[in-house]
């Protein structure tokens, strides 16, 4: 059981284990003492150093120093947890740091709410060859064990503050060598209560030295991780989540190994080649662009697995091959005007209308009660069910079955918490104050009522009548940042669609019949078409 909340502040146990990086200690001491929270202590656990990781610590007498000899980073976290006494833990690596605030923030979460096992943020990926620094934020207000399951949303281990409790649980696997942070929020969020939010927490130094530079390494152990959890699913939508995760964290290292591979001068190693032959050949096929066609079938039958080989064979061997510098054929494509300058109404269709109408026949339940649809109620009719009343908000007075008008970012004549639903499809991008209109719609959704909203990504401009008043696109980046202040205690679930050859025959104008479901399910979130967001106010 969770002990009940104190009134005084908590001690917080910083956990530093430390192999070989005591050059970067004394950085990580400053950020945990420049925390405005006065109960903290620190303890490094070296788990075997040869370099200066003793004597650099020994210069401070404030942290609490522990060798033990080399056992690896889950024996070092769980002789931390032995070492330390407070009722809160960080755990952070020797060569990152503490944002300002981190330790005061996630601590206010745990002192309201004692019966969380843990509460996570955000944090920054700090790019040392580079110099860049990334902020890497996801928001996920519920069903955390099923946003788990479909990959590691939490990305970094030192925005995590535990209770002391449920190390009476749980402990890190030591049998582990990675993803054992991974393998811990699995097992603990299965069964106890989780908490997590959009505020940077901590700084995350990305160097040679990182573990998760062996990607081969990283993929095979993730996958073994999330193997674990086959025999704990208990509902439909975990064991989809399941199945979706075995495949985002296939597609997320393929595509790092396949980056790190053509822009390093190294040659891949044969377990970097195995890999992207298990998992993505097509990606193995760019890598091995050149050789010629004999050298090109000996390499991959020597790394691809039998089903990697058919599918190669499906395929074609050389249909994912990216052609030559200067070789490229593009065919139609080859003009500065588009097919229509119609969205492609005039050739069948628009083809985001296919994101837009799935997404809303998926998200069909949701439509009923008292409804209100911008500009027209087409869709509340052809999706909602259990409808009680449709009422349509548009801009003027043009459209004569119009309940309401007015602009949603100014309009304090809809009355507060009155709507079941909102359906606010592929408007957003043509208010200016968006975030007015946002706040107008979590004010008059009742408790518990769901707004569904498209968003254009990839998009023609109109050149019609939105032409003036076409202000936005917008990512699904945008958009967590956006709800995350918009509806901060909200259920927020954030969807998007697209892909190259999608985003390309959009912009063209083709129709949706020139295009096939197999091209359209394609997603590739480097091209986003179209973003969706099912958002209920708590």
């Amino acid at each position: 059981m969770a002990p009940a909340a104190s009134t005084a502040l908590p001690l917080v146990s910083v956990i530093i284990p430390c192999y070989n990086h005591g050059i970067y200690l004394p950085e990580a001491f400053a950020s945990v003492w420049q925390q405005d929270y006065p109960a903290v202590e620190i303890i490094v656990v070296d788990d075997g150093s040869t370099d200066s990781t003793r004597e650099v610590t020994q210069r401070y007498p404030a942290v609490k120093y522990i060798y033990q000899a080399n056992q690896g980073l889950s024996a070092a976290r769980n002789t931390g947890i032995r070492h330390s006494t407070g009722q809160y833990l960080v755990f952070l690596d020797a060569d990152d740091w503490l944002l300002p605030d981190a330790l005061k923030i996630n601590a206010h979460y745990l002192l309201q709410a004692p019966t969380l096992a843990f509460v996570s943020g955000a944090h920054d990926k700090v790019f040392m060859t580079t110099g860049l620094i990334r902020e890497e934020f996801q928001e996920v207000t519920s069903q955390h064990y099923e946003h788990l399951l479909r990959g590691n949303y939490i990305g970094m281990h030192a925005t995590v503050m535990y209770q002391r409790w449920i190390f009476d649980v749980v402990l890190f696997d030591i049998t582990l060598k990675a993803c054992e942070d991974y393998d811990l929020y699995l097992r603990i969020a299965r069964t106890y209560p989780v908490a997590h939010h959009a505020k940077r927490m901590a700084a995350y130094r990305l160097h040679s030295a990182n573990m998760s530079g062996n990607v081969p390494l990283m993929l095979s152990t993730v996958l073994a991780v999330l193997r674990r959890q086959q025999t704990q699913l208990r509902t439909a939508a975990e064991k989809q989540a399941y199945a979706r995760g075995q495949e985002i964290w296939k597609e997320y290292y393929s595509t790092e190994l396949y980056r790190k591979v053509r822009t390093t001068d190294a040659a891949a190693t044969p377990a970097e080649l195995r890999m992207l032959a298990t998992h993505r050949p097509s990606l193995l096929l760019r890598h091995l662009v050149q050789p010629k066609p004999i050298m090109l079938k000996k390499v991959i039958k020597k790394y691809a697995p039998a089903s990697g080989l058919r599918l190669l064979h499906k395929a074609g061997l050389y249909n994912n091959y990216s052609p030559a510098i200067g070789k490229i054929l593009p065919g139609d494509f080859a003009r500065k005007s588009p097919f229509s300058t119609e969205f492609g109404y005039d050739r069948g269709g628009p083809v985001d209308r296919y994101y837009i109408e799935a997404f809303l026949q998926q998200e069909a339940a949701l439509i009923k009660g008292r409804v209100l649809e911008i500009g027209d109620n087409e869709y509340t009719l052809r999706y909602g069910k259990g409808i009680t009343q449709s009422d349509i908000l548009h801009v003027d007075a043009s459209n004569p079955h119009a309940t309401f008008v007015g602009d949603l970012s100014n309009a304090p004549h809809l009355p507060d918490n009155s709507f079941d639903c909102i359906v606010l499809t592929q408007t957003l991008h043509l208010i200016y104050e968006y975030k007015h209109a946002l706040a107008t719609c979590y004010r008059i959704l009742k408790p518990g009522g769901t707004l569904l909203l498209t968003v254009p990504g990839i998009t023609p401009i109109d050149h019609g009548e939105w032409k003036k008043t076409w202000y936005w696109s917008f990512t699904d980046s945008a958009l967590h940042r956006l709800f995350a202040d918009t509806f901060p205690t909200g259920a927020v679930q954030i969807s998007s669609f697209g892909n190259v050859f999608i985003a390309s025959a959009f912009l063209y104008g083709m129709g949706l019949s020139e295009v096939t479901k197999e091209q359209l399910d394609h997603y590739d979130p480097q091209f986003q078409v179209i973003n969706a967001v099912k958002a209920t106010k708590a």
